[in-house]
């Protein structure tokens, strides 16, 4: 049975064989957890699933607005994805406010337009600038990157607002001002975000090759230029992580304050 194609340029191509016997081993691995009654079988498969034809989805319109090769087209697509991470955002995070729509949405897209601005048109330099096989690729990992980052930043920020619920009650009946109060729950937010990141910088290259470089390199690509790509992605992210995770602290924490700078316990 013929799983991959090696064609003459070195691309090995995945054909239909070879995502049925991928689908088969999540089978298999969603059957285990059967056996041991974990309960998660069934988002398991469904997970699976809605991944394949979504990237596959995503395949079919990238190759279209390449083919294209638009820059309002590219514009429209980015801004989709945008609006999508903004709803992700918001699901993943637990025990948040309502109205955070606003700042999310701020946050991604300082993000977007600063990755867009610095890692494509600086130091990628595509030509034509709106390049769509280099701005949505940067602009989905990145995306990604900052979703799961900023959903846990604020998750923590507003869970321990909660918890030191008369300790910031103390700090600003001594005359703390409301920044002061909540620093110590936004130092931690952040630090919680920035921490995977930080790992998957400290460890690529020695522990694991990131997805990135070895999607380039089974795809027949240079290993060395793989690995620059992958460098510069990995920095990218852990700046753009840091700067989203400050930004949507900064836009949130006085949403935990009235504008007499009271303390707003029952909004959590």
């Amino acid at each position: 049975m013929k799983l991959a194609s090696n064609v003459a340029t070195g691309v090995y191509d995945i054909d239909i064989w070879g995502l049925l016997i991928t689908l088969i081993l999540v089978v298999l691995a969603a059957a285990l957890t059967v056996v041991m009654k974990l309960g998660i079988a069934k988002s398991m498969l469904w997970s699976t699933l809605r991944s394949l034809f979504q990237l596959l989805a995503m395949g079919y319109i990238i190759e279209y607005v390449i083919r294209m090769n638009n820059p309002w087209i590219v514009a429209a697509l980015l801004l989709v994805m945008v609006l999508a991470a903004v709803q992700i955002t918001l699901s993943r995070a637990d025990d948040i406010p309502h109205g955070l729509v606003f700042p999310v949405l701020l946050t991604l897209i300082a993000s977007v337009l600063i990755v867009d601005g610095v890692v494509s048109e600086l130091i990628i330099r595509p030509a034509p600038w709106f390049a769509p096989q280099i701005l949505i690729p940067v602009t989905g990992m990145m995306l990604g990157n900052l979703v799961a980052a900023v959903a846990v930043a604020m998750s923590r920020f507003f869970s321990d607002m909660t918890s030191r619920r008369y300790e910031i009650e103390v700090y600003l009946s001594l005359g703390a001002s409301p920044f002061e109060a909540a620093k110590p729950s936004i130092v931690a937010a952040v630090r919680l975000g920035l921490i995977p990141t930080i790992a998957q910088l400290a460890s690529s290259g020695v522990v694991l090759i990131p997805g990135m470089m070895a999607g380039q390199i089974m795809a027949g690509g240079n290993p060395l230029e793989a690995a620059k790509y992958q460098f510069v992605v990995l920095a990218a992210l852990s700046a753009i992580t840091m700067m989203g995770d400050a930004l949507i602290m900064t836009l949130i924490y006085t949403r935990c304050f009235t504008k007499a700078g009271q303390f707003i316990a029952d909004r959590m």
